[in-house]
């Protein structure tokens, strides 16, 4: 049931996304929605990736490295001594954490590092 559900709503997905595509529309009505709402709000979001999943935190704009880090648990935050970064266009571009590595993309960033707009980040943390 749920299988047959996901490939429903993977297929209605593809589908709606070809046709704004075909209308010359970038984002759907929903998309522009979020992306107002975060601005308005001063929002944005940096991403985790692990090997089964990538989750995605929202934090202030102008959040620090520890801040954000505190968002997925407080003790990363008091323990925090570094910062692992890669900016979402180069983990996109090189396809993952591993080719971004080998072309020298990842950054170590300190405590005073500002989080920017899709991070995707690794924290090493020490309690």
């Amino acid at each position: 049931m749920c299988k047959n559900r996901r490939r429903t709503c993977w297929s209605w997905w593809r589908r709606s996304a070809r046709i704004l595509t075909d209308l010359g529309v970038e984002e759907s009505g929903l998309e522009q929605i979020i992306h107002k709402a975060f601005d308005k709000l001063g929002l944005q979001s940096y991403f985790t990736a692990g090997k089964i999943e990538v989750r995605a935190w929202t934090i202030k704009k102008d959040t620090k490295a520890p801040q954000a880090a505190a968002v997925i648990h407080n003790d990363f935050e008091k323990g925090f001594i570094k910062a692992e970064v890669i900016s979402y266009e180069d983990f996109v571009t090189l396809g993952g954490e591993s080719k971004c590595k080998e072309a020298g993309k990842l950054k170590l960033e300190g405590k005073d590092y500002v989080v920017q707009d899709g991070d995707v980040m690794h924290f090493r943390f020490n309690v």
